[in-house]
C-alpha cells in the first residue's frame, strides 16, 4: 500500500495538551495549548503558539510570562474544558480539581495538580499567520517529588501524561527504548 498526499496543515502527532496558566494570582486564566515544545537546551527555551483572539493571548502579551502545566490522564477533562471555554466568561481555577499555586519565578500561577510546571518568560513574539509564537526562556521547572528517584533522576513515566492526536486524547504508553540504544554494544 502506498502513501497519499494528505490535506495541507496536517500536523505531526501526537502532541502534548498542556494547560498554560497566565495572568496573576488575582486575575488568572488557563488555556489549553498543543503547539508547544522545547526549542533549545542552553539556555533552556520553549514556545507556545496562540491565536490572538484567545483571552490568554492578551494576558501573556501584557505580563510577558506564563506557566506550562503538563497534563495527566486525571487532568484531561480539565484540559479539554480549558481549551473550549473562554476565560473571558469564567474563572477557570474555580473548576473542580484545579488549584492556583504561586510560582517561584513568575507572577502567573501554577496548577498545583499538574506534576510538572514550567515557568516561562517571553523573549520574542513571532507572528506566524493564524497563531503568534511566544518564544520563551524557561526560568524554573517545578516537579512533584514522587517523580524523582533517590539520585534526583526525573521519571516522567510515573506521571501518567496524556497526548492528543486528531481531536482525541491518549494515555502515553510503555517504554520501548532509551536514547542511544540502537548503537550500544550488547551485554553478554
Amino acid at each position: 500500500m502506498g502513501k497519499v498526499t494528505w490535506k495541507a496543515g496536517t500536523m505531526l502527532y501526537p502532541l502534548p495538551p498542556v494547560m498554560v496558566s497566565c495572568g496573576s494570582m488575582e486575575k488568572s486564566n488557563i488555556v489549553t495549548v498543543a503547539w508547544t515544545g522545547i526549542v533549545n537546551s542552553e539556555p533552556p527555551m520553549t514556545y507556545i503558539s496562540l491565536r490572538p483572539e484567545r483571552h490568554s493571548y492578551s494576558l501573556i502579551k501584557e505580563s510577558g510570562e506564563f506557566v506550562i502545566n503538563l497534563t495527566t490522564e486525571r487532568l484531561v477533562w480539565n484540559a479539554d474544558f480549558c481549551g473550549v471555554r473562554s476565560g473571558r466568561d469564567m474563572r477557570k481555577f474555580s473548576l473542580r480539581g484545579l488549584t492556583a499555586e504561586a510560582a517561584t519565578q513568575v507572577g502567573a500561577p501554577m496548577i498545583a495538580e499538574s506534576p510538572v510546571n514550567i515557568e516561562c518568560r517571553v523573549e520574542k513574539y513571532i507572528p506566524l499567520g493564524s497563531h503568534e509564537m511566544f518564544l520563551s526562556k524557561i526560568l524554573a521547572v517545578n516537579v512533584e517529588e514522587k517523580l524523582l528517584d533517590a539520585k534526583g533522576v526525573l521519571h516522567l513515566e510515573r506521571a501518567g501524561l496524556a497526548a492528543t492526536a486528531h481531536g482525541k486524547y491518549y494515555a502515553l504508553g510503555r517504554q520501548i527504548g532509551t536514547f542511544g540504544y540502537s548503537v550500544k554494544k550488547k551485554q553478554g
